[in-house]
Order: structure tokens, then sequence, then C-alpha cells
């Protein structure tokens, strides 16, 4: 789909919740670099004019003043750039801890890089290249990953770039505010068409975008795709419902804390699930032996997520796989899409095959 050309912008357009905030930061710091620039500029050509060497002026005696005065200056002109520079600090980080927490009520939509092209994957089963459908108003989460190279998805007019990295899971969320077409570049050099790597996001109406969700790709979900593969890998002989299997139980496991052998507790989020799975003897749940193998070269980074999400759904209530009893995921988890972050000692014994420990396998029939 090709778009047309837009009138030229010095800026980019200003289409999400983000976009205020992050131009309000970057304007105060042009204004505070521009008039110290002019005022440090204009105080070097004053001064050498006034202080100039005149004609039969000797060369004057060094002064050495140690006054008040001098004190009070030079800790005015310390103070007061400190001060401009820790408001660009706080302000910047309050921007880094909103962006870096999605909503709990945001759509999930998968993205994953490769060269070059960004292909993205909906909850509801709907695939695209290079396109990116999205509601306005709507809060978006993006898990994002890399089949090769590190990547980065930039929004210029959401003001949002994350990295894509091979291996793990990333998250960038973001809120829509204009109905519109606006360009994703990759902003990490990844290869010889790098600058090729582009695309663009489709901001559209609720109305528009559920006519546009409904056409789907005809292989449902991709909870009821992974359940499929899942049961083609045999996962579900070893990760049994209630925990009576010999590798540990998913039901309601992901986004609680996993127990594991060595004493330690990891969480169980996407980048645990991918481990579990690839390096199954990685992490072992505490109560269960080495006995998973691994699904190293078996599983495609889309049928990776596709699990991942299949074993999300064991979790919700909600959640399109039909015939299960399943509980809801605590409300006060946190999944960032780093690697396992450890969480509060609790007793291991207590959560061993109940908990989420999803044994290394999170998702492909393993058993630890």
């Amino acid at each position: 789909m090709t778009m047309e050309p837009k009138s030229f912008q010095l800026f980019p357009e200003s289409a999400s919740n983000f976009a205020p905030s992050v131009d309000g930061l970057y304007t105060y710091m042009v204004v505070v670099s521009a008039f110290f620039s002019l005022l440090v500029g204009f105080l070097i050509v004053y001064f050498a004019v006034k202080y100039r060497k005149k004609p039969g002026q000797g060369i004057p005696a060094p002064i050495n003043d140690h006054s008040i005065g001098s004190m009070i200056l030079e800790i005015t002109w310390s103070v007061i750039p400190l001060a401009l520079s820790l408001v660009m600090f706080a302000w910047g980080a309050s921007i880094v801890f909103h962006e870096s927490r999605p909503p709990a009520d945001a759509i999930n939509i998968y993205v994953t890089g490769k060269r070059w092209m960004w292909k993205i994957q909906h909850m509801e089963g709907a695939r695209e290249i290079n396109e990116l459908h999205v509601p306005v108003g709507k809060n978006i989460r993006l898990t994002m990953t890399s089949e090769d190279v590190i990547h980065d998805f930039f929004v210029p007019a959401f003001r949002t770039k994350a990295d894509v990295l091979p291996g793990r899971y990333t998250t960038e969320w973001f809120q829509p505010t204009k109905i519109g077409d606006y360009h994703i570049f990759c902003a990490e050099y990844c290869g010889t068409k790098h600058s090729g790597m582009i695309g663009w996001v489709h901001v559209l109406s609720a109305e528009d975008y559920d006519k546009w969700l409904a056409q789907g790709s005809g292989e449902g979900s991709m909870a009821e795709q992974g359940e499929s593969l899942f049961n083609q890998l045999g996962c579900g002989n070893c990760h049994v419902k209630g925990g009576h299997g010999r590798a540990p139980n998913l039901y309601g496991a992901f986004g609680t804390k996993v127990d594991l052998s060595d004493g330690t507790s990891v969480r169980f989020d996407e980048s645990y699930t991918r481990e579990s799975i690839i390096y199954p003897q990685a992490k072992i749940v505490a109560g269960y032996d080495r006995i998973m193998p691994t699904f190293k070269g078996l599983i495609s980074d889309e049928g990776m997520l596709k699990l991942i999400e299949y074993i999300k759904s064991l979790g919700d209530p909600n959640g399109v796989v039909p015939g299960k009893t399943l509980t809801s995921e605590p409300s006060d988890i946190q999944k960032s899409g780093q690697m396992a972050v450890p969480m509060s000692e609790e007793k291991p014994q207590a959560a061993n095959k109940s908990t989420a420990s999803a044994g290394t396998s999170a998702n492909a029939g393993r058993q630890q």
C-alpha cells in the first residue's frame, strides 16, 4: 500500500499520548540550550571588546579576588545550570517510566523484526507485513522480538521507539490519538537494506478497525493456533492440568512466580517461556526432574509467539480456549518483556507444582 507523500514538516506529526510530553521536554531543552549559547556568545564578544588591550597600555597585574561577591557568583553559575539539568532529568525519567509500563487494558500485538521487514500478528489471528492497523484512542502494547539481528521499532509521530532483540522480548506501548497513516522506521542499522525496513501504522476508527479485524486470517486466533501446536508437540502429555504430570502445571501459570530448584525464583513471562522451550535445562522448577528435551530449531519465532499466547489464555477466564477451568492472572504482576525477574521470596515449597511453575517449558510439552 503506497501512501501519498505529505508536505514538508520540520517536526513529525503529534499523534499519540506521548507526543505532547516528549515535545514539551524537547522544546524546553532547545530553549535552555539556545539561551545559554546566545548568552555565552554575547558575553565573549562583549568582554573581548570591553577589555581589549589598548595601544600603549601595559599588561595589568592579575587580580587575586577571594571576596564574598566572587563566591556568590561562582555558586550562582553552578547552581542554576544544575537545577535546569535536574529538571531535564526528572522530566525525561518520568516519560521513560510511563513508557515502560503498558496499561493492563492494552491491546497486545506481536511484532517480529526480520531483515528487512516487520511481521505483525494480532491476537485474533490477523497477520501483516510492514503494516500495523490499530484503533484510535486505545492503548496498544507491542511485544517484539527479532529473527536475526538487532532492530529498532520507531514511529516518529508517536514519539516511541524500542530495540527489537534476537532471543528476547521487549515491549513498547502507545495510544494513538489521531486517525491517519504514520511511518514506521527501523532505527538501528541492521544491514545493507536497513533504510528500506519501513512500514506504516494505520490508525482507524473503532468501527473501521473492527471491520478490518473481522477479515482475519481464516486460521483462528493465535491462542487457538498455539493450542494446536501445543498438542502436535505432545506437550500435554507431561504438562497435565492440576500439576499431576511429569512437568509443571501451566493453567493459571503465566504472570506468577516460579520457584526453582536452586532456591531462586523467576517470573513466568514471555522471555521465561521462550527460554524454557529453547533451553529447558537453564532453569529447573523445584520438585521436577531434568527430563524435558529442547525444542530449539523445531519451533519458528511465529510458532513461539502462538505457544506463548496459548499459555496466557490458560490463565484468562475469558480466554478463547474452550473447556478449561481457568484462574485469573494476578493483577499486581507486571510483565516487562525482559528475562525473568526475581520476585520477593516466598515459601518455595508451597508453589511448587501449582503456582505457575511452568517447568522449564512453559509451552512445549517439556518437563524438567
